[in-house]
């Protein structure tokens, strides 16, 4: 079957069935959603498990970080999110969870589509300079504890015109081929369980260690001039020196060096070519 309106073949759930297949995930496959944030958070205030992932073929009114706006045509992206309750994990740790899950992402899409994916700070994903995925991990308090809501969206095929900014770009786009949809799907799943049960099963003295270490190899502000646009409306200016043990980002001006946490900024932009 295809997507009305666009000629793009629509998420077979069988097909998706028998790629986690004997996996932990379990997966629901929905025609449309709004979103698929909102349809995971309801079932873990309902006292869901771990381990649901919803995935629509077709989400309708996706959100980003600071409530922004993602929506793309029917078929055109893998939009699903992901259920965890890292229950033996303090909250004071889960600010790396949407950084974990940008590194799962680029290792699904190096692995599935062939491309050096990069992370633009602190967790959108890029093929060169253009972003092709958008993450937002939300915190919801359920009956089973807290869980945390792993929503990913990936462009995928949509073509240049389809592109909601100039400086998006889709796998397809950047492959200059086709790029399967459940493929991908497993590929970003079996790497962020990989990525969670490492960070769930360290300490906190390892996991600075290891998924630091992995999220700074990866992350492409670093070593770049930046502009950081704050939500006072004022930008900072500098050189993105590092990313701390915390996950924040590190901007050495000519007054010093300023942290900051993604809740303390609006925009991200480089201002000077990769190193």
């Amino acid at each position: 079957m295809t997507s009305e309106g666009t000629g793009r073949p629509t998420l077979d759930p069988d097909a998706v069935a028998a790629a986690l297949a004997g996996t932990r995930w379990r997966p629901e496959v929905l025609h449309a959603s709004p979103s698929t944030n909102a349809v995971v958070a309801d079932r873990i205030r309902r006292g869901e498990r771990e381990g649901l992932v919803v995935v629509a073929d077709h989400q309708t009114a996706g959100r980003g970080r600071l409530d922004r706006s993602w929506v793309t045509p029917a078929g055109a992206a893998l939009t699903f999110s992901a259920l965890l309750i890292p229950a033996e994990a303090p909250v004071a740790r889960w600010p790396w969870l949407p950084l974990l899950t940008g590194v799962a992402v680029v290792d699904g899409v190096r692995r599935v589509a062939g491309l050096e994916a990069a992370l633009k700070w602190p967790n959108d994903v890029l093929v060169g300079d253009a972003k092709v995925t958008g993450i937002l991990v939300e915190l919801v308090e359920g009956p089973l504890g807290a869980g945390a809501v792993v929503g990913v969206g990936i462009n995928v095929s949509q073509t240049p015109d389809e592109l909601p900014v100039a400086a998006a770009t889709s796998l397809e786009q950047a492959a200059g081929r086709p790029v399967d949809r459940v493929a991908l799907l497993a590929g970003v799943l079996a790497a962020l369980a990989q990525r969670y049960d490492a960070w769930r099963a360290e300490g906190d003295g390892t996991v600075r260690h290891t998924l630091h270490a992995a999220y700074a190899g990866l992350c492409d502000t670093v070593g770049r001039t930046v502009r950081v646009q704050l939500p006072s409306g004022d930008d900072l200016t500098g050189e993105a020196i590092g990313v701390d043990a915390e996950g924040r980002l590190l901007v050495r001006t000519e007054h010093g060096v300023t942290t900051l946490g993604a809740g303390d900024v609006v925009h991200v932009r480089p201002s000077s070519p990769r190193p």
